[in-house]
């Protein structure tokens, strides 16, 4: 089981001061930014970092600024600083370390890209120029649920087995999405996917001249040496294995919940757990999938991971809160909009991501399970900003939910956020969040009379898949990669 030290605490200092430094351009990272850097100047016992800035190597590209106001959503800041030790780590959200909007809407390139250029002679992209949107050029890859499909296969009958209970009601509404309705199974496939890729990568220690911090060479679970060839089966395998069905536990119980939130009428194209049952008998399943997601992880004998999926859940909260309470100015902002897109349905899958390659023996650090991170962080997103769009496009019969579900609840999507830039009378509607008589209708008028909107929301899924696949080239060459560079397109071309 791994441990953690006082020089793991520090990587919650180390995100929680990205951003302060002014962003400069990308290599202009110089000796005199490292030592006055807050990191530095507050970790006088991490001897890397202070000798790199003390021997007149470059120590790499600064850290990009962070938005402004970041107040914790469900935790205050005093609560928050009393559940801390030295052993603990809070992790800021992926959407302050990696890169939210284009540089034509007010984006700056992530530190990790920024970095990986920095060390590498040729940071030249495998994925360069791959057109996400043909689906001739990238069905020229493996086919990403075919190369899972033996791994996923006792999927439903193993997940049904681990969350049955001696409560017969309870054990069958947990159970709904399981057997019946599991739907594409799209969190578990990335899992197992990427834990193939992550098998192809070889696990390197620290260098002793490392741009990183000695503390962030941590969190790796002890592993044996794993290669593509004897990985399944064992006992990483088992333990990644594990996880997806931690992950698909934890986002199945996130939907029955939303569900009695909003009221929802149906789900996978089925009734709702709540209509089969009652909102007690859906809360309380929803309860359960999550208590015992939550012994499964812990029997995954990593504690980083576990501290990384239970900030992951934590996330899931906050986004519904922020969906609920935040202030009428801010549902303007696209910024906000992918935030809170980021805390309901990326962070999931990019904590899932970098969680896979710490069981894989990768420490937190890492250029693997920083890349993994990444990953899951533009594919999550592009995942919601495609279903945003699909939202007004697509209809109830082909995506298994009310179409215009979001405008039902109030909720303004990408479409929208850019029909209000080019029309102001939209923007009192979003503000008010559609509840006055007409206001849907309105809006609907103004989305399809504008020329640009829709395609604006294409080209911002589309741009965080392109940062998805440019993530996946930092990792080496294998199947799954490539079958995951494939699934990324199926997420923005995909009807449903």
């Amino acid at each position: 089981m791994v441990t953690f030290s006082h020089s793991f605490q520090t990587n919650a200092l180390h995100r929680a001061v990205i951003g302060t430094r002014k962003h400069a351009s990308p290599l202009a990272w110089r000796k005199e930014d490292a030592r006055k850097s807050p990191l530095a100047s507050s970790l006088e016992h991490d001897k890397t970092l202070q000798s790199d800035a003390n021997d007149g190597s470059d120590a790499g590209p600064p850290m990009p600024p962070m938005p402004s106001s970041r107040n914790p959503i469900v935790v205050s800041s005093k609560a928050e600083a009393m559940s801390h030790s030295e052993t603990t780590m809070k992790l800021i959200p992926s959407y302050d370390l990696f890169q939210i909007l284009p540089e034509s809407e007010g984006g700056v390139p992530s530190h990790s890209s920024l970095l990986y250029a920095h060390l590498h002679a040729d940071p030249a992209n495998p994925f360069q120029g791959l057109d996400l949107k043909n689906e001739k050029e990238t069905n020229q890859m493996p086919e990403p649920f075919q190369l899972v499909k033996e791994e996923l296969k006792p999927f439903s009958d193993s997940i049904s087995e681990l969350v049955s209970s001696d409560q017969p009601i309870l054990s069958m509404a947990a159970k709904h999405f399981f057997e019946k309705r599991h739907g594409k199974r799209f969190r578990p496939t990335i899992v197992q996917l990427m834990a193939k890729a992550v098998a192809a990568t070889e696990i390197t220690p620290p260098a002793p001249t490392s741009h990183q911090p000695s503390w962030s060479y941590s969190g790796g679970s002890h592993v044996e040496t794993v290669t593509p060839s004897n990985h399944k089966d064992s006992e990483v395998w088992r333990r990644q294995a594990q996880l997806g069905q931690i992950v698909e536990m934890i986002h199945v119980a996130s939907l029955i919940h939303d569900d009695v939130l909003d009221e929802a009428e149906t789900r996978r194209g089925g009734d709702a757990v709540h209509k089969l049952y009652s909102n007690k008998v859906a809360v309380l399943a929803g309860d359960y999938l999550l208590a015992r997601a939550s012994v499964l992880l812990a029997r995954l004998e990593n504690t980083a991971v576990v501290q990384i999926m239970a900030t992951a859940l934590e996330s899931l909260v906050s986004g519904e809160i922020m969906q609920l309470k935040s202030p009428p100015e801010s549902l303007l902002e696209m910024e906000t909009y992918l935030r809170k897109s980021y805390y309901k349905t990326a962070s999931l899958i990019c904590y899932a991501c970098r969680s896979v390659a710490l069981l894989g023996g990768h420490c937190y650090g890492s250029e693997v399970a920083t890349a993994c991170e990444e990953f899951g962080f533009h594919l999550g997103l592009a995942y919601q900003i495609q279903d945003d769009i699909l939202d007004f496009t697509g209809v109830a019969s082909v995506l298994g939910k009310p179409a215009l579900a979001d405008m039902d609840l109030g909720l303004s999507t990408a479409p929208i956020l850019y029909a209000a830039d080019e029309f102001p009378a939209l923007r009192p509607l979003v503000m008010r969040r559609f509840k006055n008589k007409g206001d849907k209708e309105k809006a609907l008028e103004y989305l399809f009379k504008s020329e640009t909107a829709m395609k604006k929301a294409e080209d911002l899924a589309t741009f965080h898949a392109d940062k998805a696949v440019e993530a996946l080239g930092r990792l080496p060459e294998s199947e799954a990669r490539d079958a995951l560079a494939r699934l990324t397109s199926v997420v923005i071309t995909r009807k449903k």
